[in-house]
């Protein structure tokens, strides 16, 4: 279609124009973001969506693609052909599910609310196939095209309803907790789960029957929820995972949710008594078993997700991953219903693996794919290959076939190979750092396009947030390694203390010791890289989100003349303060160990809040923040910033007062890559703070 010939042309004139270029913001974004893709019923096509950014228009725009694959050939890989499918600028195409006749369903907004509709597989005959009030937020199919989806059910009342004559009265009465969560406020809504057949042909269906009808609770469950928390079982019922916590204060301190199953109107709780997260039911293609992510403690946002399954005849359940020591994620069954492939953190990447499933004692986990990337889904296509997501820190996300034998995986979506084809990337090298405590850390190196050791760069220690999130093979759009190495800057990753993929143990020795060992790391990796001739010992600069926010507000009070400049978004600056302003209270329970009232009172509020150190504050700092953010709220931001310069220390606050943890908006994220790459230019390369060098 019209968009990719374009960017197979664009890609032709910047190779005609120019040999090599370099990453920029700008460019970032315009590379296609890939998603969701499915494998239809014959296993012999990939549909997915791309989304694409107007950065002039300040907006997006999501369509179709589909990849025919070619079996034919007995050796090698399938062939495959890509072809867009739908092309509506002004209208986006979500959440595509394949029916059971080979038709594709999907979500749109085209009269004024998100509806359900259909076409054919060539992105032909496209209909409307619901009228249901208030539009959905997204939807399954079940085995025989049953749909089940979920909408927003508003049962409670605002200030204005409950005094009618005060229509202009503009408050909230608020009684109990999670009033607001993440990025938005209780909207006196909550999100349910409809099932309802699929309308017959010329049909439009005003919707189905709500199985959480009456209930103050939510399906999926937010912040992040989506349709991969509820399911159709094989008879046509519905699995849902819900957190049912009336008591709003103990909802802030569970993790505890559950697998309910409806049947004739009644509610079973299938997970009774496991006291984790308990997510993502599927269920095997012979409908004998039903699989799940389930997390072991209550209160532990970042436990291992292990992978359980029920046989359903009888009840029993059984973990497949005992001794697996990483947390399981995206399950997709075999089509025989005999084998769970999976992905897994190992060692700072992604990749797949498989377990069998039997009545008998689990099998051994099988890591199927290795190398320096990032798998984030897999499926089963036809004739056994598998199809997955994948990146590098050098390419962003496209789909590849993957020989389920070897690991041998080849590209098939080919999104962004033109666009990118002229670019110069920094070398990605693996480091091994030794700690203080005498142990290995991985560590990315990433260097410079056109690296010269024999020159000097500035250097960077990137801090990463989570605080339990890999330092993997990720291609982000705001902390883009590349990208701050196409300034010329060396990018120092440690998977410090409390990061997944080396682990359980290395994992939970970050929760009760924010300031402790995990800041060691830091130093310990960015004073190694330090004493490379071509790093500029003079010119080291610390940057980091949320938990990495938090990390640089810390070593700006312990760095002991290090670091030339720093950056912080959205960080954590004074841990009393932000306990009693957040919202998911068990992670701050968990990983700060109690509250600051609390008796002993823990360590944390005295040893590890940034704000006890600042009077030892004398570096450059850009400080960001977004208004919008609710689980490290604004005053975070507002007071490491103040502090800095009530000390006189030369400070920036780049506010966005639309945004929440994350820059979103495209015109945004440029602005942020604007200043962020000014303010290390300036306190960097420049020295224009007049930074003395050296220790």
């Amino acid at each position: 279609m019209k968009k990719l010939l374009g960017l197979l042309f664009l890609g032709l004139l910047v190779s005609s124009l120019s040999a090599q270029q370099r990453l920029t913001p700008e460019l970032l974004w315009k590379i296609g973001r890939v998603s969701d893709e499915q494998v239809s019923p014959d296993g012999q096509k990939i549909m997915f969506g791309v989304t694409y950014y107007e950065l002039s228009e300040n907006k997006g725009s999501r369509d179709l693609y589909l990849i025919d694959l070619d079996f034919s050939s007995k050796k090698g890989f399938p062939k495959s052909k890509v072809k867009q499918i739908t092309e509506t600028p002004d209208v986006s195409e979500y959440n595509a599910r394949w029916t059971s006749n080979g038709k594709i369903a999907f979500m749109a907004v085209e009269d004024g609310a998100m509806q359900i509709w259909e076409m054919n597989a060539d992105g032909s005959d496209r209909n409307r196939i619901t009228d249901i009030d208030g539009g959905i937020s997204d939807f399954e199919l079940g085995p025989k095209d049953q749909i089940v989806y979920s909408k927003s059910v508003k049962l409670d009342q605002t200030v204005n309803e409950l005094y009618e004559d005060l229509p202009q009265a503009d408050a909230r009465i608020i009684d109990d907790l999670m009033y607001r969560h993440w990025n938005q406020w209780h909207d006196y809504a909550y999100s349910h789960v409809f099932t309802m057949p699929y309308p017959a042909a010329g049909k439009m269906s005003k919707g189905g029957m709500d199985v959480l009808e009456g209930e103050r609770f939510d399906s999926p469950v937010p912040p992040f929820g989506g349709s991969e928390q509820y399911t159709v079982t094989p008879d046509g019922n519905v699995v849902y995972a819900c957190k049912k916590t009336a008591d709003k204060v103990e909802w802030a301190k569970s993790t505890n949710t559950d697998l309910y199953h409806h049947v004739d109107g009644k509610t079973e709780n299938l997970t009774q008594g496991m006291m984790g997260y308990d997510m993502e039911a599927t269920f095997s293609p012979d409908g004998q078993w039903m699989a799940w992510l389930s997390m072991e403690r209550d209160g532990y946002e970042s436990d291992r997700n292990r992978i359980f399954v029920m046989e359903m005849a009888t009840g029993n359940k059984m973990e497949l991953t005992k001794g697996f020591p990483h947390p399981a994620g995206h399950l997709a069954w075999s089509s025989d219903s005999k084998t769970i492939y999976f992905t897994a953190p190992v060692q700072a990447t992604y990749q797949i693996f498989k377990t069998e499933v039997s009545k008998d004692d689990p099998s051994p986990v099988k890591q199927i794919t290795t190398g320096q990337h990032n798998f984030y889904s897999v499926h089963e296509a036809a004739k056994g290959w598998l199809i997955g997501s994948r990146t590098t820190m050098s390419y962003p996300k496209e789909l590849f076939l993957i020989n389920p034998e070897t690991g041998e995986a080849r590209e098939i979506s080919n999104i962004n190979q033109q666009l990118l084809a002229d670019v110069e990337w920094g070398k990605v090298v693996p480091r091994t750092v030794r700690t203080t405590d005498n142990k290995d850390m991985l560590t990315w190196v990433i260097y410079p396009p056109n690296f010269d050791p024999n020159k000097k760069y500035p250097t960077l220690l990137y801090c990463q947030g989570g605080p339990q999130s890999a330092v993997s093979q990720f291609f982000s759009f705001r902390w883009n390694f590349q990208l701050m190495a196409a300034s010329d800057y060396i990018i120092v990753a440690p998977n410090r203390r409390g990061l997944p993929s080396f682990g359980e143990e290395w994992n939970e020795a970050i929760s009760g010791d924010w300031g402790g060992q995990s800041m060691q790391d830091y130093l310990a990796a960015i004073d190694d890289v330090a004493k490379e001739k071509y790093a500029d010992e003079d010119k080291l600069g610390a940057v980091g989100a949320s938990y990495g926010g938090y990390s640089v507000y810390q070593l700006a009070g312990i760095h002991e003349g290090r670091f030339k400049s720093f950056i912080s978004h959205c960080g954590l600056y004074n841990l009393e303060s932000w306990y009693a302003a957040t919202e998911e209270m068990f992670f701050a329970n968990f990983d700060i160990k109690g509250a600051y009232w609390d008796s002993p009172k823990p360590k944390s509020y005295e040893a590890f809040s940034p704000h006890k150190f600042v009077q030892n504050w004398d570096t450059p700092i850009l400080v960001i923040h977004g208004e919008k953010d609710f689980r490290v709220p604004i005053n975070q931001g507002m007071e490491a910033f103040n502090a800095a310069k009530l000390r006189g220390v030369p400070a920036r606050f780049l506010y966005f007062p639309g945004e929440g943890h994350w820059v979103q908006s495209p015109q945004n994220g440029v602005l942020w890559h604007r200043v962020f790459f000014d303010w290390l230019d300036r306190s960097l390369k420049e020295n224009e703070f007049g930074q003395s060098g050296g220790r």
